[in-house]
């Protein structure tokens, strides 16, 4: 039997942008601020917050208009990926394939677990909501929370949602079982929320009068389909335990670099700045050739806080060139001056076999050349064998901020 696991650690990044302490959930009414430069939204909130019917998402005027005391805490969602990152490598040590798709909440594969740590004991506690809890999954469920050491919340069932909605029910000690529609006839349709793209469809449809997820399975497919659309459909599916397959995470190495900004640099400096951060993380030996599929972008403030997004290319690429045109239009939208600006990968691509020009001016077999003699100088004299001159700050009065040597990429 395939039963999917979802490992939820409930207000984790508004934790983590408070500092660190659960603590703050109990100073009273609070919610992560909107990230600057972004859509003026509230994130995670205090249960405090949560009284006063505010949630996730929800304008900043009328969480506001409705909880008039309320405590804004800057978003760092800089630390909040570098904290979730190591909670994600603690599941993989236990043998785990973990996929998430948003600091907090995690799935994984129970059954792929079950030779490894099925015979563990103590065995945890598991209250079966429908359906029989298989022999295996309360040894794999207290493995992995031996290998998290966090109190999370742990779910299982048959699908990503239905797992989840088991980890919203669970207590920090003792796991919930959820098995498929019936289990989840009396779940309120607010639980779409927890999907980025059917969160909008949770008010419509309390307006018709659909407030549990069992609702929508008596209205049937159709009918929500005809008004809804395809997001109609999604939603009729995970109220009947449908839902996609997971899609783990590949393991592979992490590279990043990061470069301190000696003045608060904005504007064209740090485009500046962007170009040697590419020709740096394309220079990095452990890249081993491969192209990039996406990359994330992230900026430490003068001011305080952070900023990141991630960018995904068109295809998978390793020219810096098409890189500087997909991401400088994402670092001017910095909104502040930048103290410290980092570059990583997110996912890798294949190895680059050499990509053809649009327009073939007759510089292809020159480049070629050049490439062959860059590589066989770099193994005599090593990485600094061949470099280029970056401008800066051509207008800085100190002489080493005009220039800089960055890897030469031929």
């Amino acid at each position: 039997m395939s039963l999917v696991l979802c490992i939820s650690l409930p207000r984790f990044a508004f934790v983590v942008a408070a500092g660190g302490s659960r603590e703050a959930l109990a100073r009273g009414p609070a919610a992560l601020a909107p990230e600057p430069g972004r859509t003026q939204v509230i994130g995670e909130i205090s249960p405090g917050a949560e009284a006063f019917g505010l949630y996730p998402g929800m304008r900043l005027g009328e969480a506001l208009a409705r909880c008039p005391e309320l405590a804004l805490v800057p978003a760092d969602p800089l630390g909040v990926a570098a904290a979730w990152e190591k909670v994600l490598a603690r599941l993989e040590s236990v043998g785990a394939a973990v996929e998430s798709a948003a600091p907090g909440t995690a799935w994984l594969d129970g059954a792929q677990l079950a030779r490894l740590h099925g015979r563990t004991l103590p065995p945890a506690t598991i209250r079966a909501n429908g359906g029989t809890v298989p022999p295996w999954l309360p040894g794999v469920i207290t493995a992995v929370r031996a290998g998290l050491r966090l109190p999370a919340r742990i779910g299982a069932g048959p699908s990503r949602f239905c797992a989840l909605a088991g980890a919203l029910r669970a207590g920090p000690r003792a796991a919930e079982l959820v098995d498929g529609a019936a289990a989840l006839h009396d779940e309120p349709v607010a639980l779409l929320r927890t999907r980025p793209e059917l969160a909008a469809l949770v008010e419509p449809l309390e307006r018709l009068g659909l407030t549990t997820m069992g609702s929508l399975t008596v209205v049937g497919r159709a009918t929500l389909a005809e008004r809804f659309g395809r997001l109609g459909e999604r939603a009729h599916d995970l109220a009947s335990g449908r839902d996609l397959p997971l899609a783990p995470r590949l393991p592979g190495d992490t590279l990043e670099e990061v470069l301190e900004l000696p003045d608060a640099g904005s504007g064209v400096q740090l485009t500046r700045a962007l170009g040697l951060l590419i020709d740096r993380l394309l220079a990095r030996r452990e890249r081993r050739g491969r192209t990039l599929r996406s990359v994330v972008l992230g900026a430490h403030l003068v001011e305080g806080g952070t900023w990141r997004t991630r960018v995904a290319f068109r295809e998978a690429l390793a020219d810096p060139e098409r890189m500087r045109l997909a991401l400088e239009q994402q670092v001017l939208l910095v909104p502040a001056p930048v103290q410290t600006l980092r570059l990583a990968v997110d996912q890798f691509g294949p190895v680059h076999a050499g990509a053809r020009a649009l327009f073939d001016d007759g510089q292809t077999e020159r480049r070629a050349r050049l490439g062959e003699a860059t590589r066989q100088a770099r193994i005599v004299g090593g990485e600094a064998a061949a470099l280029r001159v970056l401008a800066l700050d051509l207008e800085s009065r100190i002489p080493e901020r005009r220039l800089a040597l960055t890897p030469l990429q031929p």
